[in-house]
């Protein structure tokens, strides 16, 4: 499962390329029967807004059971906690024991991962942490690779989304390669469809949380990180039109499944 920094600078070179106070939610989407029954995914997202706005993990789920997978999602997410937060909370250790996961999701604070201080100061540390916690009960993490805000981040010299979103794919590539981590490439994702279907409007008006589009986009690249399976045909649309749906399904298949050793994904 290993990211080679070979791969960096050509993903780099493909995209020339503050979150709100949210009350934080935890959904339960349960199609599994008792722990052992029968084929089933057990997947826990551990984020903030990003993760629950729209329903990320229940979004998934819809998705999963349109292409006859069994699921269960479940959520940790709370308004811009990071992955310290979540690192010094007393409700992660029994969350992480509270199933067998067979996937547990790590998001970070949406800037974070773009500021070279931050990742090495507060990302990479809580995530080391995070994924031994998740290894030590033999369950599989997997890094969410988030998007740029629509305007950048200037206050921290990325003056426009497309030098932001660099800058997170590199603070994310580089973690993966480092703890041998699979990652869902969703802000990679984001970029591609933004410059090939720029008439999707994948942001909320605050340029930062995803509308409908985005989160159903971020679905699609679970969906083909997760089964190593297109989600291009699936008839969940989650009241997009045909059009959009289909086009957000195929970019995510396209992305992920192409090379999806660049993703730490076998």
């Amino acid at each position: 499962m290993r990211i080679t920094v070979r791969a960096l600078p050509l993903l780099i070179a493909a995209l020339v390329a503050a979150p709100l106070a949210l009350t934080g939610c935890s959904t339960t989407a349960a199609t599994c029967g008792p722990a052992g029954s029968g084929s089933c995914l057990r997947i826990l997202f551990t984020g903030n807004s990003y993760t629950f706005v729209n329903d990320l993990p229940l979004t998934f789920a819809e998705l999963a059971r349109a292409g006859g997978h069994g699921v269960e999602t479940d959520s940790l997410a709370s308004g811009g906690a990071t992955l310290a937060d979540h690192m010094a909370d007393a409700a992660t250790a029994p969350k992480l024991d509270s199933r067998k996961w067979d996937f547990v999701v790590l998001q970070e604070q949406s800037e974070i991962p773009a500021v070279a201080a931050s990742l090495e100061d507060t990302m990479y540390p809580a995530a080391r942490t995070l994924v031994a916690m998740i290894r030590a009960r033999n369950e599989t993490p997997i890094l969410f690779m988030t998007w740029a805000h629509r305007d950048g981040l200037p206050v921290s010299g990325m003056p426009d989304y497309e030098s932001m979103q660099r800058s997170i794919d590199t603070g994310y590539l580089a973690l993966a390669q480092e703890l041998d981590v699979a990652v869902a490439p969703v802000g990679y994702t984001w970029f591609i469809v933004r410059r090939q279907s720029p008439e999707i409007e994948l942001w909320q008006d605050d340029g930062s949380h995803p509308s409908t589009a985005g989160t159903y986009l971020a679905a699609c690249v679970f969906y083909s990180a997760v089964f190593r399976q297109s989600p291009d045909g699936l008839d969940f649309t989650d009241g997009l039109s045909a059009d959009t749906a289909r086009i957000l399904r195929k970019a995510a298949a396209q992305e992920v499944l192409a090379h999806p050793g660049q993703w730490g994904l076998h």
